[in-house]
C-alpha cells in the first residue's frame, strides 16, 4: 500500500445509511427480545451492548446499542457518534445522570460512566487502536475530540432491579 492512499481520509457511509443501520440493529433486538444484537468482544475486535440512560431533559429511560471492550470489570466503549460531529444523546445523558444499566450477553449490569482523563484515556485509545486500525483517521473526522467512556460497576441497592 502506498504512504500516499495511507493518508487520506476515510471514507464512511452517508450519514442516513450508518443512522439506518443503528435503527435495524436496536429493531432486531427488539423483535427477538435481545435473543440476536448483543455479543461479547473477541479477541481483536470489539462487542456489543445495550446501554440504558435517563434523558437529561426528560427523565426518561433511553437506550442504544453501542460497541465496548472489557478492561478488567469495566466496559469502555467511545462517544463518536457515527464520527459525525456533536456529541451522542447517550454521553449527554451519562454526563448529567452518571448511573445507568448495560444489557449483555451474559445478563444485566449496573454501571456509572465517567470520561478516561490522562493516562487512562492514553492507555484505553492505545487499546482501541488496536481494535481498529483506523481509529485515529476516523476520529480525525470530528472537530471535537472524542471521549473514551468508561461504565464502571456500581454496586447495587436493594430492590433496584424488581420489576425489570
Amino acid at each position: 500500500m502506498s504512504v500516499e492512499r495511507r493518508t487520506k481520509p476515510p471514507r464512511l457511509p452517508p450519514r442516513w445509511f450508518i443512522r439506518l443501520a443503528w435503527s435495524v440493529h436496536r429493531g432486531m433486538y427488539r423483535v427477538f427480545g435481545g435473543r440476536i444484537g448483543l455479543w461479547r468482544p473477541r479477541a481483536n475486535g470489539w462487542g456489543a451492548l445495550r446501554l440504558t440512560t435517563t434523558g437529561r431533559r426528560t427523565g426518561r429511560q433511553r437506550s442504544v446499542i453501542i460497541g465496548y471492550f472489557e478492561d478488567g470489570p469495566n466496559l469502555v466503549s467511545l462517544a463518536m457518534n457515527g464520527w459525525g460531529e456533536g456529541e451522542p444523546a447517550w454521553w449527554l445523558n451519562l454526563q448529567t445522570h452518571p448511573d445507568a444499566t448495560v444489557d449483555l450477553v451474559d445478563g444485566r449490569r449496573l454501571v456509572r460512566g465517567h470520561a478516561a482523563r490522562g493516562d487512562e484515556r492514553l492507555r484505553l485509545w492505545a487499546r482501541w487502536s488496536e481494535i481498529d486500525t483506523n481509529l485515529d483517521a476516523y476520529a480525525a473526522l470530528r472537530s471535537s475530540e472524542t471521549a473514551v467512556v468508561v461504565l464502571e460497576p456500581r454496586p447495587s441497592a436493594p430492590n433496584t432491579m424488581r420489576g425489570s
